[in-house]
C-alpha cells in the first residue's frame, strides 16, 4: 500500500489543494506577508557572498520568515492533503506547517552556529579578497554535485510522494500533528540544504537571490519533470559555481563585497 502511495506522486496532493483551497490561500497569504517584511528588513544589507548575518536574535527572526516566505508555497499541497486526511479538524494543519517551520527554525541555528564559529576560528581568512570568492564558488559546485546524489534524491521523493510519507509516518491528535510537520520539515531539509547554502553563497541578505533560489526549490517539488528540475537545477548551480570562480562580475545580480553596496562586512555574525 505504501508502495502504491508513493508512486502516485503528487496527484493525490494536487486534488487536496484543489478541496482545500481556503487552507491553500491562507499559507499563500502567510507567505506573501513573509516576503513583505523580509524585503523591509533585508533592505540596503545585501553585501555579497557571506554576508554579514548580524545578531542571533536577528538572523533567526529573519531566517523564520525567510522560510515561511519562501517554503510555504511548495508545501501547501502537502499541507492540504493532509487537512483532508486529518478530517475536519481546523488547527491541525497549522501545527503541521508550525512543526515544518521548526524544523527549519532549527536549521538556522545550525547555520547560524557555524556562521558564528567559522568567523572565530578563520578571522578574515574568508573576506572576499581572501578566500572568501573561491569558497562561494566552492559552494555552488558542490550544491550542484548533491543535486545528483541518491541522498538528494531519496529526500525529494518524500516531498514529491506526500501521501505515502503522511501514511508512513501518520500520528494523531495535535502533538501529532506537530511531529509530522516536523518530519517533512526535516526530509524537506536534507532536499535543500545545498540550495540553502547556495543561498549563503550568494548573498542571505539578497531579496533577488532569495526569490531565485524559491523558485528552483518550488520547482523541484512541484513541476511534472523530476529529473528535468533536478539536472536543470545542478546546471544553474554549476554555471553559477565556475562564474564565480573565473568571472564573478559576469553573474547577474550578484553584488560584489567592497564595492560599497554595504556597510556590514562579509562572515560576521555579530556586526
Amino acid at each position: 500500500m505504501l508502495a502504491e502511495a508513493a508512486s502516485a506522486g503528487l496527484t493525490p496532493a494536487f486534488a487536496a489543494a484543489r478541496a482545500r483551497l481556503g487552507l491553500i490561500a491562507l499559507l499563500f497569504a502567510l507567505a506573501a506577508v513573509g516576503w513583505w517584511w523580509t524585503i523591509g528588513q533585508m533592505r540596503g544589507m545585501d553585501a555579497g557572498p557571506w554576508t554579514a548575518l548580524g545578531s542571533a536574535g536577528f538572523f533567526l527572526g529573519v531566517w523564520v520568515v525567510m522560510m515561511g516566505a519562501m517554503m510555504f508555497p511548495s508545501v501547501a499541497p502537502t499541507v492540504a492533503l493532509y487537512s483532508r486526511m486529518a478530517g475536519q479538524r481546523t488547527l491541525a494543519p497549522l501545527l503541521f506547517a508550525a512543526g515544518y517551520l521548526v524544523t527549519w527554525a532549527v536549521a538556522g541555528v545550525v547555520a547560524f552556529g557555524i556562521a558564528y564559529g567559522g568567523s572565530r576560528v578563520v578571522g578574515g581568512v574568508l573576506d572576499w579578497d581572501r578566500g572568501g570568492r573561491w569558497v562561494a564558488g566552492a559552494t555552488l559546485v558542490v550544491a550542484a554535485v548533491y543535486e545528483l546524489t541518491p541522498l538528494k534524491d531519496v529526500c525529494l521523493g518524500k516531498c514529491r510522494s506526500p501521501l505515502g510519507f503522511l501514511l508512513g509516518s501518520w500520528r494523531g491528535g495535535n502533538v501529532g500533528a506537530l511531529r509530522m510537520g516536523a518530519t517533512h520539515g526535516a526530509w524537506c531539509v536534507g532536499c535543500c540544504w545545498a540550495l540553502m547554502a547556495s543561498l549563503f553563497a550568494l548573498g542571505i541578505m539578497s531579496v533577488g537571490w532569495m526569490a531565485f533560489v524559491a523558485a528552483l526549490i518550488a520547482a523541484e517539488k512541484l513541476v511534472p519533470w523530476r529529473r528535468v528540475a533536478t539536472w536543470g537545477t545542478a546546471a544553474i548551480l554549476l554555471t553559477l559555481g565556475v562564474l564565480m570562480l573565473a568571472a564573478p562580475h559576469a553573474i547577474p545580480g550578484l553584488t560584489i563585497p567592497g564595492h560599497g553596496m554595504s556597510p556590514m562586512s562579509p562572515m560576521s555574525p555579530m556586526g
